[in-house]
């Protein structure tokens, strides 16, 4: 068989299970986006500087600039020190697989992004996945790693802060409590929450006041701040680790000095932008009601709602027609959530009005609606032949 064959009979077992992935390009009002304070529209002052990287930070890639922007991600969260990377997955795996060991122990809670896993993996330690969310799963892991982990080697637990799928928070409380208890060393993904929460926008860690508890926090740019690139903010001897030891850091073109003034720009703006945060939370409660209004129930507590369908055909479905109707929301399915549980992922951005807000729910009502009666015709028709 052939390469193209192969692929060709892949392909058509994703047509036929509705996994079929295609780019296009954005239409309609968006629904579906990371862009939560509404940066990515926004027009920017013009800044000057290099356009190229050039090279990598350790040869010629390096610039004053990136100086200026860690030690301002610094201040920010209080840590000692931030360490730019090219973007949030080189963040999450260069980091995961540089400072766990093959003889640690890690556990990694069951909803985590695919850059965690990925970075979990490359570490080749011993894995333990723990429920979503389930302290008690987490400590029955932590207990028994106490009982036949080898002398010198460390143990780490690593989650989502808020996360990207689920739209839900971790107990990071609890989670540090844990951490504190085993020995262990907490990482922290704030992807979703950097930009959004605490009241200058450094993410829940930073709002519940965890830093002390927590060994590393990782940041995207991508997201709420709508810059490229991401960081990871903790101890000094951390970043002189990923210096000197991260292959995704060492052999990757540095980001162009013109983005670190474009990251200033953003930092000096969104520390002090209270009112667009208040604006994403006040349009997420808005957005909740309204779907609760129409008899519709989502996850999450926050900004990411996810609308549980199932069947991935019928989220496909979903999707197409509210996308018709106008509104970017998109169908998540499998491999990027688990079997059973293809959903529509909405997200609420702080510059939604509250005519636009309630738009979206009557339409998410009516084609929830309309997909739930052809399935039980379907059904019916089954039963009936």
């Amino acid at each position: 068989m052939s390469l193209e064959s192969r692929w060709k009979g892949e392909r058509d077992r994703l047509l036929s299970a509705g996994r079929y992935r295609q780019l296009g390009p954005p239409a309609g009002v968006d629904f579906c986006s990371n862009d939560y304070l509404g940066y990515a529209r926004r027009r920017w002052p013009q800044v000057e500087g290099s356009r190229s990287g050039a090279a990598s930070r350790l040869l010629r890639g390096h610039h004053t600039i990136w100086d200026e922007v860690e030690a301002a991600l610094a201040r920010w969260h209080v840590a000692e020190t931030a360490l730019i990377f090219t973007s949030g997955y080189m963040a999450n795996e260069g980091l995961l697989g540089t400072v766990i060991d093959p003889g640690d122990w890690v556990a990694s809670d069951q909803h985590n992004h695919a850059s965690i896993i990925d970075g979990v993996r490359l570490s080749r330690a011993e894995r333990f996945v723990y429920r979503h969310n389930d302290l008690n799963h987490l400590e029955h892991g932590l207990r028994q790693s106490s009982q036949t982990n080898a002398a010198g080697s460390e143990r780490f637990i690593v989650t989502e802060s808020l996360f990207g799928m689920e739209g839900d928070r971790a107990p990071l409380k609890g989670l540090v409590e844990l951490a504190a208890r085993y020995g262990a060393h907490l990482i922290v993904d704030e992807a979703h929450a950097t930009g959004c929460f605490a009241r200058t926008g450094g993410g829940l860690v930073d709002e519940v006041g965890l830093r002390p508890g927590v060994l590393a926090t990782v940041h995207t740019g991508g997201k709420a701040l709508g810059v490229p690139g991401a960081y990871v903010a903790g101890p000094r001897y951390l970043k002189e680790m990923l210096v000197n030891r991260c292959r995704h850091l060492i052999f990757t073109t540095a980001l162009p000095p013109v983005v670190g003034e474009w990251w200033l720009q953003t930092l000096e703006h969104v520390v002090l932008d209270h009112k667009a945060r208040l604006s994403l939370h006040a349009a997420a409660k808005t957005f909740r009601e309204a779907l609760s209004q129409q008899g519709i129930a989502c996850g999450g507590g926050d900004y990411i709602m996810p609308l549980m369908l199932g069947e991935d055909l019928r989220a496909v479905e979903a999707a197409r027609h509210l996308q018709e109707a106008g509104f970017d929301i998109r169908a998540i399915r499998p491999p990027t959530v688990p079997e059973g549980t293809a959903r529509l992922r909405v997200s609420v951005h702080a510059d939604h009005d509250q005519e636009t807000l309630a738009r979206a729910a009557e339409w998410i009502a009516k084609v929830l609606h309309e997909t739930t009666t052809a399935e039980q015709r379907s059904a019916r028709s089954i039963f009936t032949a």
